[in-house]
This record gives structure tokens, sequence and C-alpha cells, in this order.
């Protein structure tokens, strides 16, 4: 791998590499960026896997080439400028809805920000990073008191505080590193969006690439709802001298008595009284924005800087989805009414264009992943980045690439795929499982068969098991049933505690089980005995009624595609295999897949699942797969 990450590198052609786990695939492309003659991207989409690369992999690698000549072995960590305390708010105070300075909120939260505020300025002192990750315990909303958005920041030059900017100083350390460890989202932001955050590069390694087009998508979806608008109006209203803020308020009222009159769910055509009301507010912000008072040299102001912020963030979504875009997706989303109530969304129906556009054409570009063949080919995975099946060519190029499917002006993007396979022998160390005597699911979650299927499997387990369940009523409800059947083995459901602490709790005692949802398909790493059964409650198709996934599927039906294939059964299929992927750690972990939806064996496109999993035996035979656990869990002891 690390051989065909360099040739990449150096012809400039695209590689799209599916290395499993236990390859050592971060060594494999840090090796060759540190020896690239130019700065290299490194992208992941998890926190997890950045500070294994930076706590674990990087250290572990300059020491073995610091005493190389002529390699920098030099990195730096680059997010996005609110993963960073802000030392103006902090020490300034945080914007009220007026728009007012406040210093520090009443009662326990205002403790909690003292806290936060004390721990910025102890990393200040001692040049520490001032991120997120690395602060105290804290909310979402207890970090917005101490941090800004990019759109909220005065700048360096007009703050007091720029020199002394964790997100400034974050952004020098890039600019004087070999290698840049980012996430998707900001390299969308800046490749994409065509917004300058990363310094200027020309090669990208994408890790967790499987995540790439969903974490694009996040980055590139846009929110609207009353309470924005009602905010954005109310801050701007200390700034603006005539009725713009208030009429702004006013259309705030309007976008209300319009989200009322919609309903839930994608919005294919929008009704004439939501479109007028995005207008509405559109023009009204804009008014707003115009109205502002101009800046004088020196003349920083951040409550200033940070209302008009807003008002600029309302007039972008709503001008955007006023637009009614063909490329954009639409739809209502309904919130608690504590959380805000109902909101207006929209997410781009697609991101390959995009990408082939902004990011492939410019950037030689390295995707990796343990999970990149689906339905055993690159095609599925290579398509949604960007790169045309066609285009691709032999690890040992031969002869000229010639792409028919593209116009006479358009650009070949050339690229190889490899597979560098695994040290894990699934054949001998895991069993695939499907139950395929049950019923298929139904709506209204799990029946008796199932949890009496689950309870047996738990039960020749003996704990061991980490149950991946489509919905959270589903992992409760499962939880709950082995709880009162199986009291003598400890059940934890997703929700009961912090992740970490439930992960802990699960590695430490393997008489455990652990259910819940997506979170746990991709995000949990536990070798060894304590995880023996991955229970999987059924094919995890998109919910019919995803507005964005649903959207996606017609479009590929009316391009003449069949976009059940092509979007319901490749988000299942990419799920399946990150699940599965939960069993087999180590070269010495053994287990079962238990999936209890027979439609894996039965149904048409159950053969392209199965070929994204990894190669484990099979069987449909409970009786086998219960003597199998209860063996193993005997010798686990």
């Amino acid at each position: 791998m690390a051989e065909e990450v360099a040739r990449s590198f150096d012809d400039g052609l695209h590689l799209l590499v599916q290395a499993g786990t236990g390859t050592g695939k971060s060594l494999a492309y840090l090796v060759p960026s540190m020896l690239h003659h130019k700065r290299v991207v490194v992208a992941t989409a998890t926190l997890a896997l950045q500070h294994q690369l930076v706590e674990r992999d990087l250290p572990r690698l300059v020491e073995a080439i610091e005493h190389e000549q002529g390699v920098s072995s030099s990195y730096a960590v680059l997010k996005g400028r609110s993963n960073y305390a802000c030392l103006h708010r902090i020490r300034e105070g945080v914007p009220d809805d007026q728009g007012v300075l406040v210093d520090v909120p009443e009662g326990s939260m205002g403790k909690q920000v003292l806290e936060l505020r004390a721990w910025a300025e102890e990393q200040a002192e001692n040049d520490g990073t001032g991120e997120r990750d690395h602060a105290p315990r804290h909310t979402d909303r207890l970090w917005r008191q101490v941090s800004v958005s990019a759109r909220e920041c005065l700048g360096r030059s007009r703050c007091a505080f720029g020199d002394e900017c964790f997100a400034e100083r974050a952004r020098d350390r890039a600019a004087e590193s070999q290698l840049v460890i980012t996430n998707h989202s900001l390299l969308a932001i800046d490749a994409i969006e065509g917004v300058p955050m990363i310094p200027e590069y020309d090669v990208v390694v994408v890790d967790e690439a499987h995540e790439v087009t969903a974490r694009i998508t996040q980055a590139a979806t846009d929110e609207l709802s009353t309470g924005d608008v009602e905010r954005a109006a109310r801050r701007a209203q200390r700034w603006v001298e005539g009725s713009e803020a208030d009429d702004l308020d006013d259309a705030a009222g309007a976008l209300e008595g319009a989200l009322a009159q919609s309903e839930p769910g994608r919005i294919d055509r929008i009704p004439a009284d939501l479109a007028d009301a995005l207008v509405l507010v559109r023009d009204a912000a804009r008014a707003c924005l115009g109205a502002f008072p101009k800046e004088g040299e020196g003349d920083a102001d951040a409550g200033r800087s940070q209302a008009r912020a807003g008002v600029q963030e309302v007039f972008n979504h709503a001008e955007r989805m006023a637009a009614d875009l063909e490329s954009d997706v639409l739809w209502r989303n309904d919130r608690e009414p504590a959380r805000g109530g109902p909101q207006l969304c929209v997410a781009p129906l697609q991101v390959w264009g995009p990408m082939r556009d902004k990011l492939l054409r410019d950037k030689t570009v390295v995707f990796t992943s343990a999970t990149l063949m689906l339905g055993g080919d690159f095609s599925v995975v290579a398509s949604s980045v960007g790169l045309k099946p066609s285009e691709r060519i032999p690890t040992e190029p031969v002869g000229e690439v010639v792409d028919e499917s593209s116009g006479p002006d358009e650009e070949v993007l050339p690229w190889r795929g490899i597979d560098v396979g695994s040290p894990f022998d699934y054949g001998k160390q895991a069993i695939l499982y499907v139950a395929r005597h049950l019923p298929s699911p139904g709506r209204n979650g799990l029946g008796k068969a199932q949890l009496d299927e689950i309870v047996e499997l738990v039960d020749a387990a003996e704990g061991r098991t980490l149950g991946l369940f489509s919905s959270r009523r589903a992992a409760e409800t499962a939880a709950e049933e082995v709880r009162a059947r199986l009291p003598h083995l400890t059940t934890l459901a997703q929700g009961d505690a912090q992740l970490p602490e439930l992960a802990r709790q699960f590695v430490e005692d393997p008489h455990t089980c652990l259910f819940g949802t997506l979170s746990l398909w991709q995000g949990l790493d536990v070798p060894g005995d304590t995880c023996q059964l991955v229970l999987i409650d059924r094919i995890p198709f998109p919910r019919p009624d995803d507005p964005l996934m649903s959207a996606r599927q017609r479009a590929a039906d009316q391009s003449g595609g069949n976009g059940f294939m092509q979007v319901a059964a490749t988000h299942a299929a990419l799920l399946l295999a990150q699940g599965s992927g939960r069993l087999i750690r180590s070269t010495t972990d053994k287990g079962v897949v238990a999936v209890l939806d027979p439609r894996l064996v039965t149904a048409r496109y159950g053969g392209f699942l199965k070929a994204s999993l990894p190669p484990m035996w099979t069987t449909t035979d409970p009786a086998v797969v219960r003597k199998a656990l209860a063996r193993l869990a005997s010798s686990a002891g």
C-alpha cells in the first residue's frame, strides 16, 4: 500500500485503497506523505482517528525518521474555527439576544463557563492548542459561550487578541508543516466551497473514505427556522437605526405561519406561501445587512460583527432555499418545541459533481478505508466521489486511458483501485449467521420471534454481545427483554451513559451486552474476548421517509439507473460492512455476526450485500451457531 500511495503522489493518478483492519494503513500513507516533496493533507471523518494519528502513529514515525537527512517530520492538526476557544469572547464577553456583550451567565452554567475560561487562559499561558477536545467536560451550549464561528470572528488583524488566537496559531503551525491533519468537513469547505482554510497543498489522503460523501453533504447542509430569523433581528436592532431589523422580525412571523401550513418531510414543490415567506426573509435580511453602519479603521466591535454575521447567515440560507435549485433537496424537519420547533433544511442532491470539479481536477487524491469495495467492486464508491468506473486503469498501466463516456471537452480523471487484503483469516475466525427461519422485519419493531432469537444467542455467548439496531426503540426493547430473561448478565443500552463510559464497562466485564444504534456501528473498537457476538437486527436500509435518500433514489431512477440499488442497497451494504467489522479486530479474535433479517439470503439484492462483507464462513442453522458460541464462551472462561 505504501508503494502504491507513493506512486500515486508521483504520477498524479487518483487511488482507491481498501485496507482491512489491522493492515497498518495509517503508516502506509503517513510514510509516503513525510517523504513527498510538497505538503500533504490527511483528512479523517472521526476525532478518534485524528487522535490515533497524532498521539500514537505520528510520534512513532517521527522518532523512526528523525535522523534521516532531507526528510521533514513536521505535522500539525487543523480544525474549523469553532473547535478552538476564542480569547476575545472569553475576555470581552458573549453577545446576548440584543447583541450586548454579557460577561458570565448566571447559575450553574455560569460556573461551568468560568471553568472553561480558566482552562483556556491556562492554555494561552502554556502555549496550549485551546482545542475543544482537550477542554473540561461540557455541552455544545456551554462551548458556544467560549467559541465563535468563522463568520462571527473579527479576524486576526482586527482582534485585540489576534496574535494569541488559538485558531490562528493552528493555521501558522499548519503553514510550516509537511503534514496537515484535518477533517472531511474542513477539506470540503477549503476545496469545494472555495473558502481558503488549509495552507497550499497538492495531495490529499482521505482516510475513512466510506464516510466522505456523507460528511461533505453534512457540511453543505443549511438550516433555517423562525427562531434563527428572530434572533438575528433582535441582535441587529441595537446597530440598525431604521426599521430594517423590525422588518426582518416581521418576516420571521411570515415564515412561522408558512411553516405551520406546510407538511413535515421533503418539499418537492415549494408552496406559494412558503416561497413568499422565504423571499420576504431574504429581502429583509439583505436590507438589514445594508443598514449596518460601516466599520472604520481600527473600529472593530465584536457585538456588531457577530450581529451582522447572524443576519448574513439568515440571508444566505433564505436565498439558497428561495432559489429552489434542482441540485438541492429541501425539507421540513420537525424538532421538539423546546429545541426550536420546525425548521427548513436544504442539502445537495449529490456531491460527486462538486468533488470531481473542485477537488479531483485540482489535487491528487488517495481514498482509503476498510470498506471501499461494495458488492465486491470499487465502482459504487468511485462513482459517489466523482470518479467514473470507465476511467479506472489497471494497477500496472497498459496503453492509453480512454473514457468513451466523456464528451470531447471533458477531462478524463484516471484512477487505480487496489485491495491490499487483511491479516485476518475470516473463514476460520468468523461465522456469518443469517436467521433464515425468522419472518422478515416489519414496521412494528422487534417481534416475539426476533426477541426469542436474541435471548438464545446472547445466552449461548454468555454475554460478550454487541447489538447493532436500526432504531433506538429496537435497541431498548431488546435490552429490556435480555435484562428480564437473563438477569445474571449485565445489559447496557445506548443512552444509559455516555458512549466512552458504556464502552469501558463493556470491555471490563465480558459477561456484558451493549445494545445501540448508528454510532456503535462504526465507532467501537473492542478486540479480544469482550465481543464474540455482533447482532444486527435488520438490513440497515435508509428510512423510506428520509428526505435526502429518497430524493437521491428518485433521481437515480429518473436518470435510467436503479435507485434502490444505487442508493438504498449501497447505504445498507456500507453499514453492514462497517457493523460486521466490529467483530474481528485482531488475529486472535473469533466470533459470530448474526443477522436476524432473512432477506440477506432470500432477496435478489442479498448477493450484493453479502459480497460487501468480509469472507466469513456462512450458515443459516441456529443450532450450529449456538454450539459455536457456547464453545467460544467456555474457552474464554
